[in-house]
């Protein structure tokens, strides 16, 4: 079985790195037959040397060295698709996409409307269920694009989402979600981060209830990885049962800094996906957002000058150093996506 050799593989190829070439970069509004226009940013495998940038960094946060506007790499590679978290953005996970990048991927990661930092807008953040359309979306539109990517194997197709980027990819994998069990669950805990916001996403509208509780399965979509996922208790059980494609479920260990425990969101997950097709781990000195991307010096002072409590942002676990934890996650998350694709990624010298 599949399952057998993600897993045993998994034990044996958590390798170092190896230095390869610094990753292509395009930002492109995605304006197809869908009303909504979609910001994407993408990483793949460049064909030659070029003048590098450093995209995604600020004056608070850490981002990566790329080529833009490269030429891609001749012959076909695998397509990784990312879904930020809740307000989020493409930078908050370009620390992960830029190393899969590195080791052979074509790397897609859109904003979402209405719940990424650059549009906040209420009412589209309602619309939960357009969240996994947009990386189908992403999907297409990469497949299509060969001359600006590079090719797609189209039988390696995968997807990564933190937080509700988490829910996001595992409604791909068929997860399928029930505002009522969701509403019913917070009521025992309505103190938890997911919980709070059952009205900004429109979890609480019985308008919404039908294309809430939709099947938004991709097939494409060959593996998940699930980084501290929320809302995860509005999944139903028969439908995470049902997920037969090799998912990785990562929690963060101190969970307290975003009421996200891990028993109750990503633990749920992995209590109830069939233990042949999933892999569950928490990460040690991680919280919620050492999956985010690193922090410069003093930008927790920075971050609370402008907005009081944002400082959070950069906050690991006691005696934990985020570079460190990246490093191990870039590691596993690796050596997961490889095996569960029955990729190869070039050796050093061959690029």
């Amino acid at each position: 079985m599949l399952c057998i050799r993600v897993f045993c593989l998994l034990t044996v190829f958590l390798y170092g790195l190896q230095a390869q070439a610094y990753p292509g970069f395009r930002q492109l509004r995605l304006s197809d037959s869908t009303p909504e226009a979609l910001n994407v940013t993408v990483w793949y495998p460049a064909a030659s040397e070029g003048n590098t940038a450093d995209k995604g960094s600020n004056p608070a946060f850490v981002g990566v060295t790329v080529i833009p506007n490269a030429p891609p790499l001749a012959g076909a590679h695998p397509l990784l698709v990312i879904s930020h978290g809740y307000n989020g953005n493409w930078r908050n996970l370009s620390w992960i996409a830029a190393a899969m990048a590195a080791e052979g991927y074509i790397v897609a990661a859109p904003d979402h409307p209405g719940t990424t930092t650059f549009d906040q807008n209420p009412v589209k953040a309602k619309k939960l269920w357009q969240r996994p359309h947009d990386l189908s979306r992403v999907i297409d539109f990469v497949t299509r694009s060969p001359a600006l990517f590079g090719v797609t194997d189209k039988d390696r197709i995968a997807a990564l989402g933190h937080s509700l980027g988490g829910w996001t990819v595992m409604s791909l994998a068929g997860a399928r979600f029930d505002p009522y069990r969701f509403i019913q669950d917070c009521q025992s805990h309505p103190q938890r981060g997911d919980c709070r916001l059952t009205e900004k996403l429109g979890i609480n509208e019985a308008s919404s209830r039908e294309k809430m509780t939709a099947n938004n399965k991709d097939g494409r979509v060959r593996t998940i990885v699930a980084l501290d996922s929320g809302l995860a208790p509005g999944f139903t059980s028969q439908s995470l049962n049902a997920i037969h494609i090799p998912v990785m479920i990562l929690a963060a260990q101190a969970d307290k800094l975003a009421d996200l425990p891990a028993a109750g969101e990503s633990g749920y997950l992995a209590a109830n996906i069939n233990p042949d097709w999933r892999h569950y781990e928490i990460v040690e000195g991680a919280t919620h957002f050492s999956f985010m991307q690193r922090c410069k010096p003093g930008a927790e002072n920075l971050l609370h000058k402008e907005s009081p409590g944002d400082e959070i942002v950069c906050q690991d676990g006691a005696n934990a150093n985020r570079s460190d934890i990246h490093q191990n996650l870039v590691r596993k998350i690796s050596a997961f996506l490889n095996a569960a694709l029955d990729y190869s990624p070039p050796a050093v010298g061959t690029r």
